[in-house]
């Protein structure tokens, strides 16, 4: 957030403004996705976008790789893999509609490290 108040090509952002409706693979039913930010910048050519980034963990980025035993944890992690990949598909379609540009980004690509 103080990267998008300070960054100069920044003109506007705002947090979980609006949502997005998905169908959760879970339940089948449709459910409300509000992403992370919204954002209106100033492209290197002067250009002016609208980017909708959500922030995620980088450990759910990609699909959860199947241990020998099938735990609880690993259950979580599939549901919420699922989960993600409906939200974010809804997003990208929501986006390509409007001419807006979706990214999901982690910890690494905003440099926080652990």
């Amino acid at each position: 957030m103080n990267y998008l108040d300070k960054h100069p090509d920044v003109l506007q952002w705002a947090s979980e403004e609006f949502f997005v409706p998905y169908v959760s693979p879970v339940d089948g039913k449709v459910h409300r996705y509000y992403p992370d930010f919204w954002v209106r910048k100033k492209n290197a050519q002067g250009i002016i976008e609208i980017d909708v980034i959500e922030v995620k963990p980088k450990s759910q980025m990609s699909a959860p790789k199947k241990p020998q035993k099938i735990t609880k944890r690993f259950v979580n992690e599939v549901y919420t893999w699922g989960v993600n990949q409906a939200k974010w598909q809804a997003a990208e379609s929501f986006c390509k509609q409007r001419d807006w540009n979706f990214k999901v980004i982690n910890e690494h690509d905003l440099g926080i490290k652990f």
